[in-house]
This record gives structure tokens, C-alpha cells and sequence, in this order.
């Protein structure tokens, strides 16, 4: 059998030995016999050493992503099924299941299965294969999962944007077991939230704040306390916050179908808050029209959805992140607590902290850092691939 080889440029060959996962268009010179696409190749450099196995995909700027930096394993079934094995052990060794039964088991490049998630909800799975070597087998990596996991029911949420840069139409439905009802409920930190596992955000829930919605709901910082919760989705920063008698909190989106289960999540968990507001609108329309009227919280929590899909989306980004954050300064009194968050993988961390600096000095407001934030160690980043370091957020007290 012929032997499929990405032959790298001369000088090329530097994040490869880096270990960096994936391998761009412009870095390749030649592709030596005819892959198909989603394929596994050997990626060598000029003088024909071989450096890594991946899947290859013509179709995308990102023409290989890297499975494996030795060159005597093999990528059969054995491969597929002891990295699906590694992932769950290491979430084993997380001690997740007291506090939570829904997780990321499956963190793509960050666990060695690049293009791959899987989120579990209780008893269900949900797979989201955002890559055309991942999504060829799909079904083999379904059914890997349902013989160590026993669960209910698989189900592919294949929706993100990004499978258009693989050539790839969007794709949901099960692929194994029994379809999961119309709302999933599950647990965290004691507290209940239903979740739609067919059409949520996402995998259904943002399971990557779970730390930091059980930082900021502390009763040193809510008790009491009125908050605008802005991109409330379900309201899980709120159900925190009403758990510890925080004061009104208005949760502020623009789906209505999020606002209903934000109010539902309220009454699953049995509080009564009469005071709180499910307001449907636009957060930078509505946060001009406060600061317009004068109006004051002492909580703001900004959790924006990705604002930078690709590179050239990252200036127009930073404008977005630092106008809404302006404004947010903007409604807070001396004291007051802002958290702000960016889930654009583009978007550093260290830009970011950036890009609020420039909001603080435009408005002309002193900000100190309280806590720097991340997404929970269920989604792990890994050393050689600050992109899977995405999401990243500030904790910040105003004066």
C-alpha cells in the first residue's frame, strides 16, 4: 500500500517538533501519493523524516491535524479507543462526579483527538465532530464511547459554524441508544438546571464557568447585591446568586427560549424572586440606554458569546469587547464588581486584559484585578496549544 506523505518546506518543520497540532496549507510542499480526504498521513520534513501522523483534509487552511508525533503507532481502532480511555481517566481523576454530573469528557487537541468533544449530561452524551477526519468516524468513536461509558443515549450536536471550514454542512441527531428528552435536568454545586441537549448553546450548557459562577455566586460578593447579568443565557451565574439572597437580578439576552428556561431554572431550584426581570434585548442597546438614564448595579457579569471567528475578525472583536465593557464601567458605583469574560480562542489573554485596560481609561474608572479567570480543568489546555486556552475572564472591583 502506497504511503500518503505531507512533505513540509524547508523551515517548516519548527511548531511540528513543537508539537503544535495542527499543520497549515502554506507550510506543506507536497503531498506524495492521493489521500483521501479525512486520511491519515505521514507528516515529514524536506529531508524526508518523519515527524508526526494525522488526518488530512485538502478542503481546509488547516490541511493536517496531528494524532500522533510517533511514527511506530499505529492509527487503528486500539489508537482511537486508548485515547478516548486517557480522556476519561483524567476527568476520573478530576472528582467531578460530587459536584457535578455534567462535564466535558472530551476536549479535542487539548486530549489528543483533535476536532472531537464529547460533553457529558447525566446519563446522555452529546459529540460535536467539527473536523472531516473526525467526522468519518463518527460512528466507530460513538460506539468506543458507549462500550466504556454505558450511557443512554449519544447524541451529535455537528451545529458550529466551524465545520464550514471543513466543507462540512451542519449535522445533528443520535447516533446511539435513546434520543435524551426535550430538557435534560442536571446538577452543579447542588444547584439544578434544566438543559436542551437538541437545540442549547453549544453542547446545551456553558459547562466551562462552572468554577467561576461558583466564585462569583459567594455570599461576599451577592448577598444582597443588585445584578445585571448580561448574555444570561439560562441564567446560570443567577441561580448562584439567588442561592445566597442575592437582590434583584436582571437577566438580560436575546432569546427568548433562554429567558424561559433562565426563569424555569429560578423555579426548579424553588425561589421565589419576585423582584428579578427576564429582559429580552440587545446588551449594547440596552447598556447605553441605562447608562443614558443614570442607571447603577452592583454586580455586572458580561459573558458575550465569540466575537472572533477567524483572524480577520479580531480587531473588529477587541472594538466589541471594549465598548461593551466601557459601558458596563460605566453602571457601576465605587465598589462595584464587574466580571467579564471572552470565549474567542483568538483573543489572548493578555489582549484582553488589555482591551478592558483601554475601556477602564476611557471611562475613566479605577479597576483592580480581584481574580483572573479561565474554564474549569474539565477542559484542559495544553502547553504546545494556547488556542485551546480559550476562554478567559476578569474579576475586577471599580472605584
Amino acid at each position: 500500500m502506497e504511503t500518503t506523505t505531507l512533505v513540509l518546506k524547508p523551515g517548516r518543520e519548527k511548531p511540528v517538533l513543537n508539537r503544535h497540532p495542527w499543520v497549515f496549507s502554506g507550510a506543506i510542499a507536497r503531498v506524495s501519493g492521493s489521500p483521501t480526504p479525512g486520511d491519515v498521513v505521514e507528516v515529514v520534513d524536506v529531508d524526508g523524516r518523519s515527524l508526526a501522523h494525522a488526518y488530512y483534509n485538502p478542503h481546509s487552511q488547516i490541511r493536517a491535524r496531528i494524532l500522533t508525533w510517533d511514527e511506530h503507532t499505529p492509527i487503528d481502532d486500539a489508537f482511537w479507543r486508548q485515547q478516548i480511555q486517557r480522556a476519561i481517566n483524567g476527568r476520573q481523576q478530576l472528582n467531578l462526579e460530587p459536584v457535578t454530573n455534567a462535564y466535558r469528557l472530551i476536549h479535542a487537541e487539548a486530549d489528543g483527538l483533535p476536532g472531537f468533544i464529547v460533553d457529558k449530561y447525566g446519563d446522555y452524551l452529546v459529540m460535536q465532530c467539527l473536523t472531516l477526519g473526525i467526522d468519518r468516524r463518527k460512528e466507530a468513536l460513538a460506539a468506543i464511547l458507549a462500550d466504556l461509558l454505558h450511557p443512554r443515549g449519544i447524541l451529535e450536536r455537528s451545529d458550529a459554524d466551524v465545520r464550514q471550514k471543513e466543507g462540512l454542512p451542519q449535522q445533528t441527531g443520535l447516533l446511539w441508544g435513546s434520543a435524551p428528552p426535550d430538557e435534560v435536568q442536571i446538577l452543579e454545586n447542588g444547584h439544578r438546571f434544566g438543559v436542551n441537549l437538541h437545540e442549547g448553546h453549544k453542547t446545551g450548557f456553558y459547562l466551562d464557568q462552572r468554577d467561576n459562577r461558583a466564585l462569583l455566586g459567594q455570599p461576599h460578593f451577592v448577598s444582597g447585591k443588585e445584578i445585571l447579568n448580561v448574555f444570561a443565557y439560562t441564567g446560570g451565574f443567577a441561580i448562584y446568586a439567588a442561592a445566597h439572597d442575592a437582590g434583584p437580578i436582571i437577566n438580560l439576552d436575546t432569546s427568548v427560549p433562554a429567558l424561559t428556561q433562565a426563569e424555569r431554572n429560578i423555579e426548579l431550584n424553588g425561589y421565589s424572586r419576585p423582584d428579578d426581570v427576564y429582559l429580552l434585548g440587545d446588551a449594547f442597546q440596552v447598556l447605553r440606554d441605562y447608562r443614558d438614564n443614570g442607571r447603577q448595579f452592583d454586580i455586572i457579569i458580561l459573558d458575550p458569546p465569540k466575537f472572533a471567528h477567524s483572524q480577520r475578525d479580531v480587531q473588529r472583536a477587541t472594538r466589541g469587547y471594549k465598548d461593551l465593557n466601557w459601558l458596563a464601567l460605566r453602571l457601576l458605583p465605587p465598589g462595584g464588581i464587574l466580571a467579564t469574560f471572552s470565549c474567542s480562542g483568538l483573543i489572548s489573554a493578555d489582549l484582553f486584559q488589555k482591551v478592558v485596560f483601554g475601556a477602564a481609561v476611557d471611562a475613566h474608572r479605577e479597576v483592580q484585578i480581584l481574580h483572573t479567570l479561565s474554564q474549569g480543568p474539565d477542559h484542559p489546555i495544553l502547553l504546545t496549544f494556547p488556542e485551546s486556552a480559550y476562554l478567559k475572564g476578569l474579576l475586577c472591583r471599580v472605584w
